[in-house]
């Protein structure tokens, strides 16, 4: 069996995020930068991760950069995983080391079905005024992150910005301050689907909560989201009606339910005989 999940807002979370005060009981750091801790997960989250993880393939996730996921203590220290998906699906790690193939394999997609860089970041700065602007980044030569004030957004403008985008080849996500702008060839669901060929292990369940996990999920054989995220929330506007579960409860404890579904799942295929494999 292979849990394949995203990790911020899904599993670890920032203080901004955890929906608790940082010195709750029941929390334990997950990422810890010049002794700062600016990531948690719920200890038992961890605790069920942890016996599962000793039993299945995981595979984190993540929109986050290779140098941004390495930093995280909980999977350098305390779960170990053999895969890895990295830069919103631009990047496999193979036991800590980039699978090359995959990144030129990817790298040649974006080339055939996405408009420039250069393009698009200029599109997204005739709109997004400099002064709603925190920072921008180019991440590992895939994808834009910029730091927004996001109360300064004109909607209605970001949107007929994401359709102009989207004609281009690249897709648009707005998660909290965060505004994603990703060639359509560097998603989660191809990678993970690479690699759950390469294990040959089934089924496959998965977790996130924002628009860039949605083909993760879809790829999977059972999925199930947060109630909260863009995900949750275009559930509750009633513009898309998905068949997987959200959690009952948001922020860090939203983890506990995850992973209790999956722990779930886990022991009904066990219990079937078959055994997941």
């Amino acid at each position: 069996m292979i849990y394949a999940s995203d990790l911020d807002r899904t599993l670890i979370y920032s203080l901004n995020a955890i929906g608790v005060p940082g010195d709750a009981p029941g929390l334990v750091p997950a990422e810890v930068i010049d002794g700062r801790t600016v990531s948690y997960i719920s200890q038992q989250a961890l605790d069920m991760l942890k016996e599962l993880a000793a039993k299945i393939v995981f595979m984190p996730v993540t929109t986050r950069t290779i140098a941004q996921y390495r930093r995280i203590n909980l999977f350098q220290e305390t779960v170990i995983p053999d895969y890895a998906v990295t830069s919103n699906g631009g990047n496999i790690l193979v036991n800590g080391v980039v699978d090359l193939e995959w990144r030129a394999a990817v790298g040649r997609l974006v080339e055939r079905g996405s408009a420039p860089a250069e393009e698009a970041g200029r599109i997204v700065r005739s709109v997004v005024r400099a002064e709603w602007i925190t920072s921008e980044r180019y991440c590992d030569e895939l994808f834009y992150t910029f730091v927004v004030h996001r109360d300064s957004l004109p909607l209605d403008e970001i949107t007929r910005m994401a359709e102009r985008l989207d004609g281009l080849g690249w897709k648009v996500s707005l998660q909290g301050r965060k505004l994603y702008i990703v060639p359509e060839a560097v998603n989660k669901s191809d990678a993970i689907l690479h690699v759950r060929r390469t294990v040959r292990s089934e089924p496959m369940v998965a977790s996130g909560d924002s628009l860039l996990d949605k083909s993760l999920l879809a790829a999977a054989d059972y999925a199930i989201a947060p109630c909260h995220g863009e995900i949750f929330a275009e559930q509750q506007a009633g513009l898309v009606n998905l068949e997987y579960p959200f959690t009952k409860q948001s922020g860090v404890f939203a983890g506990d339910e995850i992973m209790q579904y999956v722990q779930t799942i886990y022991n009904n295929f066990t219990a079937l005989g078959v055994g997941p494999q």
